[in-house]
């Protein structure tokens, strides 16, 4: 099978929704997605675009994708926030989601990040080992914190 690696265009937007989707379904919490497909196109295609993707292909359908955005630490400087890596379920185990985190890591060389982050649930021991493989350190200790906008 040949798979195909390269940059989202907006024209992706629908189909990177639908493998959201499924991602919130794996992880337990798919009323957790409420952005909308408009939202997300915005985001990544509008004027003030914040996020960028790798998608990949395999004969023309993308079953994965990678995205991320820049995040700034006072102590590390500007690093690539990895948001998600999302391989549909029927093609996991093709090393997809290896050929994703290889053109990450290139991206951010080329860019100059100071490093990558990202967070994985502490129950999904496939996606730790992946990235305990790559010698990742899965921290322990910080807690999640968010504010909706409800409570703005």
């Amino acid at each position: 099978m040949d798979i195909n690696i390269r940059l989202a265009r907006k024209e992706d937007c629908p189909r990177l929704m639908e493998l959201v989707n499924e991602l919130a379904l794996f992880e337990k919490a798919p009323q957790e997605v409420t952005v909308t497909l408009e939202e997300f196109e915005d985001a990544g295609f509008g004027e003030n675009p914040v996020w960028k993707a790798f998608v990949a292909e395999a004969d023309g359908v993308i079953v994965g994708f990678a995205l991320y955005y820049i995040r700034y630490s006072t102590w590390k400087g500007n690093r690539m926030y990895l948001e998600d890596l999302i391989v549909t379920e029927a093609m996991r185990g093709k090393r997809i989601g290896k050929l994703l985190f290889d053109r990450l890591i290139v991206e951010a060389k080329e860019l100059g990040f100071s490093g990558m982050v990202w967070q994985v649930l502490d129950w999904n021991e496939p996606a730790i080992n992946f990235y305990k493989k790559y010698g990742a350190n899965v921290e322990a200790g910080w807690l999640n914190a968010s504010l909706s906008k409800e409570h703005f």
